[in-house]
């Protein structure tokens, strides 16, 4: 058999160890052939591919990033786009299965090609947001929180010394996963996540408490963070390829807001990509390793349109219309154990 392995959406740590777990699991148990599409579907699109062995993957999974390169190119727009246009390429390379690692945008093509055209195809789920629904945790996650915290522990240093309030903005979209646990990690004095909209008022209020403790506050912020009356998350980055707002920016705008009602001199700072590069962590490197090599199972039980997935400790396979149908929203009851330590 052979496997074309694709990357796409935002890069994210972990990738590489996805790639490596995928063609060490296919070539030792299977004798599986490997190709990669560069730049995630628009090398399926463009029929740009390399080949991948065994030698191309070794050491790879500490590597950052993805040997492949990724876009966020729509694979039903191009010359060679649309379910037909692919299926008569993967024909005439003699490509068997598509492993097309990704998030919500990748997965959500990858279910519509195979829905609409009947494409070979198994997804594996890929996002430092920890967003998608039908798996606990998806790896690039711990990797992205511990660099928050990492950024955490060094403002409040900052913080400390000028009597400022810091405002650290993360990412994750619509939800707050990432904010959450890098808050509680990082100590921060709010946590302030889409999943639930907070007034400018209670924000002060909390930072208020911290100064009158002699404190400097600290803020972490998703970017898809509302106060009430916004009808939307802040965004003035235009769209991507899938017709999705670029979103980032809340903290500059929260920042000048309660230095204005408080009059304690605030600061923001966007952490933005840096959350997505260097190495990645061990937890991640093991769970995509272990994605990568039940991929290749799931090809070769002919689970088209599924997914790979984490439940507790163990990996399982659900159909992509499960994880992409709805997001993986923080509970009420993880934010009420954060909030008791706001302020």
């Amino acid at each position: 058999m052979k496997i074309g392995i694709l990357t796409s959406g935002g890069d994210c740590p972990g990738l590489n160890s996805v790639i490596r777990g995928a063609v060490l699991k296919g070539v030792i148990s299977h004798e599986t052939e490997f190709v990669g599409f560069r730049w995630g579907w628009k090398g399926v699109v463009e029929a740009d591919i390399m080949p991948i062995t065994r030698h191309d993957v070794r050491g790879l999974a500490k590597q950052g990033g993805t040997i492949l390169g990724s876009s966020r190119t729509n694979p039903y727009e191009g010359e060679g786009g649309g379910p037909e246009n692919i299926q008569r390429m993967l024909d005439e390379q003699g490509i068997d299965a598509i492993i097309a690692i990704g998030g919500e945008g990748t997965l959500t093509a990858a279910r519509r090609l195979h829905d609409e055209g009947g494409i070979n195809v198994v997804g594996v789920p890929k996002t430092i947001d920890n967003d998608l629904a039908a798996t606990d945790y998806s790896f690039g996650f711990d990797t992205a929180v511990e660099i928050a915290t990492e950024a955490i522990d060094r403002l409040r240093t900052t913080a400390d010394s000028h009597g400022r309030c810091m405002v650290l903005e993360v990412m994750g979209r619509h939800v707050g996963w990432i904010a959450l646990h890098s808050g509680m990690a990082g100590g921060a004095h709010a946590i302030l996540i889409p999943e639930q909209p907070q007034s400018i008022e209670q924000i002060c209020e909390w930072v208020e408490s911290v100064r009158d403790r002699g404190r400097a506050p600290l803020v972490v912020v998703a970017e898809g963070f509302t106060l009430p009356g916004m009808n939307e998350a802040h965004s003035h980055k235009g769209l991507d390829a899938f017709n999705r707002p670029r979103l980032g920016g809340i903290s500059e705008q929260l920042a000048p807001m309660i230095e204005e009602r408080t009059g304690i001199e605030s600061r923001a700072t966007v952490l933005g990509h840096i959350q997505r590069g260097g190495a990645p962590s061990a937890y991640d490197r093991v769970l995509a390793t272990r994605l990568g090599m039940a991929a290749v199972d799931a090809v070769y039980d002919r689970a088209w349109g599924s997914m790979v997935t984490l439940r507790g400790t163990d990996i399982r396979t659900v159909s992509i219309a499960d994880a992409v149908g709805s997001l993986n929203r923080v509970p009420q009851s993880r934010y009420d154990e954060a909030k008791i330590l706001f302020g």
